[in-house]
């Protein structure tokens, strides 16, 4: 199992959520398509707030932010 998530839900909902569940995180960023991308430390933890998120979980393409400046 993955430790990605792709949320519909902001950067500090998900963050109070894992706080709240005791759930460590890894690495989290906005996507450009809408949403938040979450890593978390386990899947154990990556199964808590698949559950504690439901439908809001993204299936499928989401598009990422640039994470660097590309130099020409």
């Amino acid at each position: 199992m993955s430790r990605v998530l792709h949320i519909n839900a902001p950067e500090d909902h998900i963050t109070a959520t894992c706080a709240t569940k005791q759930v460590g995180v890894s690495a989290i960023e906005r996507l450009r398509s809408g949403g938040t991308r979450v890593v978390l430390l386990n899947a154990i933890d990556t199964a808590t707030i698949r559950k504690a998120y439901g439908t809001k979980v993204i299936s499928g393409k989401v598009v990422r932010m640039p994470t660097r400046l590309m130099h020409q």
